[in-house]
Formats: structure tokens, C-alpha cells, sequence
């Protein structure tokens, strides 16, 4: 959106008097972070209270839908109709902070309807031993909803389609599913056992930080701190991507980009990647959560590692390999994890600490530890308006993969403590028995 604004016939004195490209995204995500985190504790904690999940997700997803589609009728030309503007810096300026204020209230709805209510609702009406599918099925379909994300961008960007359409057909989706919600999901058996809260509103939603509640919870405490250096380390590399990828990773493919070498390195490391998650995730059946996450950590470090010295543009697909295995499992696990030793009763309430470890301290940390590594490249490019900027290097990835040793302390505690001890076979056992 922000590009779309900004090459949208800005001119250069515009861009450079108005808030930069840069600096307008960079505040974005800080203000969606903040307002996805506030909007969890305050919308999960309201839907435990009122013993309600149905209602939060389905018209939440339907009011998130229409909000995403509205983006597609912001545009410069607009917003100096709608507020009677005829310089082309309060223009910009006007766009850019209508954009980032309706982002923070898209996110408002998201949050309340996925992050608090469905992700609580899930929570509430799985168990132990269905976690680890449940949380596989939902790893995969972001990847389809970013794949559906990047082929209609692609389009918009080429001018093949206009961003009105693009945002419509994501606003619709969006919509389509909080419709479907209406009529298809029903209130966990576990709200109508739910057990009300002795304090008030207010108090609960800092239930989640009361040294009482550390205490009694410390197994899920230690397990959202390995989530967060898990997700601290892979926001390091992540926001940087893309422009690794075009800048340094291609380039050093050269003319060699489809040469057997290269699409027999690539097949293989898909190969690897695909058998190594189905194969981790089937040895669950066998070996503990705890066994797991150890091979699973230990393939994210090494492979970042490996990346970190790659040179050649076949060494940087085979190291991406065990990286992304150990990182799918990871996040497979420990969500499914978390869940599990979240109290049944009170899923809403633990949303928001939830997202502090998995959200706001990761967007905080990661980025700006990997800028510290960007900003040591002798590598520049110009980006689109002229400006000179550092080209991500390898170093990020060596930058992540010591901060991904940090989480071998909470792992090794709770194995230690055989938090993570009880086999899917086992789980499966117990619950028979009972």
C-alpha cells in the first residue's frame, strides 16, 4: 500500500518534506504490534468473562474483512477530496497517516477476532494429543494466504489488476470466513464450565502477570520464553529477507540461477525440508515433545549457522534446509505447547501474555538486533527514490543463530524438570484410560 502511495505520482520534493517510505512502515509495524498486544489482553480476557468466543471471531473476522477491503479506496487523490488539501506534502502526509491509523484498526479487529477469541476457542476444544496436527494445518495455510497475498500484489504492482480489487478480494475472503464462523462453530463445552473470576475486569487482564500466576503456570512461563528467543532470533533475518534474497543471494547465482547444479540443489533442499518435518512430526508418535524440540532447535542453529558461511548460491539452498525444518517443528511444537499447559479455564486471559513473548518483544528485539548486522555490510543498493541503503549479508543469519543458542537454557530446564516428557502414544493412553 505504502509503495502504491508513494510512486503513485508523489514527486521527490513531496517524498523527502513528507514522512519517509522507511520511516512510515517502520511506524507502522511498531503501532500494529502495540495495538495487536493491548487489543488481545483487553478483547480475551473480555470474551473469558462473558463465556463468549463464537461472537469474537465470527463478527470480528467479518468487520476485519470490510476494514481490508476499505484500504483499496485510499489514495492520494481521496483523501485530498475528503479533507480539502492541494499540497502534494499534506497530501502525502495525510495518506500515509490514514493508511497507518486504519492499519492499527484493522489490527484491532484481527486481534480481537484471531489472536484473542480463535486462537482461545482452539485452545479450548483440542487436546494434547490433537495440538501437534491442529498447529501443522494452521503452519501451512498462512503459507497459502501468502502465496494468494503475493500473486495478487504481483498483479496490482504490474498494473494488471488495480489495488481496489486487490484489497477486495482479501477483504471478501476475510469476510467469507466470519459468515461461515456464523453458522458452522459452536461454544466449547469447556465455556459452559468455565469458572468465574473472583476479580474484576480490570484485574483480570493482568491476571497473567501476578507472581502467584508465574509460579503455579512456570512450565507454560518457560515455554513462552523459548518461543520468544525462537522468535526473537528469526525476526532478525525475517523483516531483511526479500532484499537478501535480490541483492545477495540471486546476484550470486549469476547466469547459473537455472543450471542443473542449482535446480538439483534446490530440489533436493525442498525434498529435505518436506521429509524432515513429516519425519520429526511422526517420530512424536514415539519419542517425547522434549526429544523433539531438542532436534528441532538444534537444526534451526546449525542450519543458521551454515548460512551464515555460505558463499555460493547452492551452499545458501542446502543451509536453508535444516533451518526452516528445525523452525517449522519449533513452531509446531511449541504452540502446540502452549496450549496445552495454558489453565482450560482461563485460555482468553493468557492470549495477551501470549503475544507479549510471541509478538511485541520479538518485533522489538529482532529487527533491530539485525539491523546492528545490516548496518555492518560493505555491501549498498539505491532503492526507488535514490537513496543509498546497506544490502543485508550473511552476518544476519550468524546474528540469529547465537541468539537461538539462548533457548537451549529454558529447553534444557524443562526437559530437565520432564515437563516435555509425555510421548503423543502416551497422551493418547491416558486419555483411553480415563
Amino acid at each position: 500500500m505504502f509503495h502504491n502511495i508513494y510512486s503513485n505520482g508523489a514527486t521527490q520534493n513531496a517524498v523527502d518534506q513528507a514522512i519517509g517510505f522507511q520511516d512510515a512502515i517502520k511506524l507502522m509495524v511498531a503501532l500494529s504490534a502495540a495495538t495487536a498486544v493491548v487489543t488481545t489482553f483487553i478483547m480475551g480476557t473480555l470474551s473469558d468473562r462473558l463465556n463468549k468466543r463464537k461472537v469474537f471471531i465470527s463478527v470480528g473476522y467479518i468487520a476485519w474483512g470490510l476494514i481490508t477491503a476499505s484500504f483499496g479506496l485510499i489514495s492520494r487523490e481521496s483523501i485530498a477530496s475528503v479533507f480539502h488539501l492541494s499540497d502534494e506534502v499534506h497530501i502525502l502526509t495525510a495518506t500515509v497517516w490514514t493508511v497507518i491509523v486504519m492499519d492499527c484498526i484493522m489490527t484491532f479487529m484481527g486481534s480481537t477476532s484471531n489472536d484473542s477469541a480463535f486462537n482461545a476457542w482452539v485452545t479450548d476444544i483440542t487436546e494434547p494429543q490433537t495440538r501437534p496436527p491442529v498447529e501443522t494445518v494452521f503452519s501451512v495455510l498462512p503459507l497459502v494466504a501468502m502465496g494468494l497475498v503475493l500473486v495478487l500484489g504481483s498483479l496490482a504492482q504490474a498494473e494488471k489488476i488495480t489495488y481496489k480489487l486487490f484489497f477486495g478480494v482479501l477483504g471478501l475472503v476475510v469476510v467469507a470466513c466470519g459468515v461461515i464462523g456464523l453458522f458452522t462453530l459452536e461454544e466449547p463445552e469447556r465455556a459452559n464450565n468455565r469458572k468465574k473470576s473472583n476479580f474484576g475486569y480490570w484485574s483480570d487482564l493482568f491476571y497473567g502477570f501476578r507472581p502467584s500466576v508465574i509460579v503455579e503456570n512456570s512450565r507454560l512461563y518457560l515455554v513462552l520464553v523459548t518461543n520468544c528467543i525462537f522468535a526473537v532470533a528469526s525476526q532478525v533475518f525475517f523483516p531483511y529477507i526479500m532484499i537478501y534474497v535480490q541483492y545477495t543471494a540471486l546476484p550470486k547465482a549469476g547466469d547459473n540461477l537455472f543450471s542443473a547444479p542449482v535446480i538439483i540443489s534446490a530440489v533436493i533442499s525442498v525434498a529435505v525440508m518436506a521429509g524432515g518435518i513429516v519425519s520429526l512430526l511422526v517420530l512424536g508418535k514415539k519419542l517425547s515433545r522434549g526429544t523433539l524440540l531438542a532436534v528441532a532447535l538444534a537444526c534451526s542453529i546449525v542450519g543458521l549457522f551454515l548460512l551464515g558461511f555460505s558463499k555460493s548460491f547452492v551452499a545458501i539452498i542446502l543451509s536453508a534446509a535444516p533451518t526452516v525444518v528445525g523452525y517449522a517443528v519449533q513452531g509446531i511444537l511449541l504452540n502446540a505447547t502452549i496450549r496445552d499447559f495454558t489453565p482450560e479455564d482461563k485460555a482468553g486471559l493468557f492470549q495477551g501474555v501470549r503475544m507479549i513473548f510471541g509478538v511485541l518483544i520479538p518485533m522489538i528485539l529482532g529487527p533491530a538486533t539485525g539491523a546492528l548486522a545490516v548496518e555492518r555490510s560493505t555491501l549498498s543498493y539505491k532503492d526507488e527514490y535514490g537513496t543509498l541503503q546497506k544490502v543485508p549479508t550473511e552476518l544476519m543469519f550468524t546474528f540469529a543463530a547465537v541468539i537461538s543458542l539462548l533457548a537451549i537454557v529454558p529447553l534444557a530446564i524443562l526437559i530437565k524438570k520432564k515437563y516435555l516428557n509425555t510421548t503423543n502414544d502416551e497422551n493418547e493412553a491416558e486419555k483411553s484410560a480415563v
